[in-house]
């Protein structure tokens, strides 16, 4: 999968070329995205505002693909989803699993408040 990387302080921001994921893109799914866990700067934020089609084995790679974030305490959060895949998503039950933000000013916000909880909370077990 042909990707656009842009980095941030806090964050990447990974933009998928193809206008279609689909399952056989699985493992170049997994190769762009879970390479990051091992940088310092961990949290993605997937733009996909250039993808216009997902098929379910994408989209469930995508879901737990965030969950493996979350589990190494990174972020992860969708932005740019368009009406088409948002009501695919939610046909199949995964859009409210997702963690998704209109756009990729407001998806860097998500990145900025869970870094600060995390922060706080490395800070609440210290003490």
């Amino acid at each position: 999968m042909q990707v656009k990387i842009d980095t941030k302080e806090k964050f990447h921001v990974i933009t998928p070329i193809e206008p279609i994921l689909s399952a056989t893109m699985t493992d170049g799914i997994k190769v762009a995205l879970l390479p990051f866990l091992q940088n310092d700067v961990k949290n993605i934020v997937f733009d996909m505002s250039a993808v216009t089609a997902v098929d379910v084995d994408a989209a469930e790679l995508i879901l737990q693909i965030q969950h493996d974030f979350y589990e190494a305490n990174a972020s992860f959060v969708c932005c740019g989803v368009n009406e088409t895949v948002e009501a695919f998503l939610a046909d199949n039950e995964l859009l409210e699993l997702l963690n998704v933000a209109p756009t990729q000013s407001e998806a860097a916000d998500i990145v900025q408040m869970e870094e600060i909880e995390r922060e706080l909370m490395d800070d609440d077990v210290l003490e």
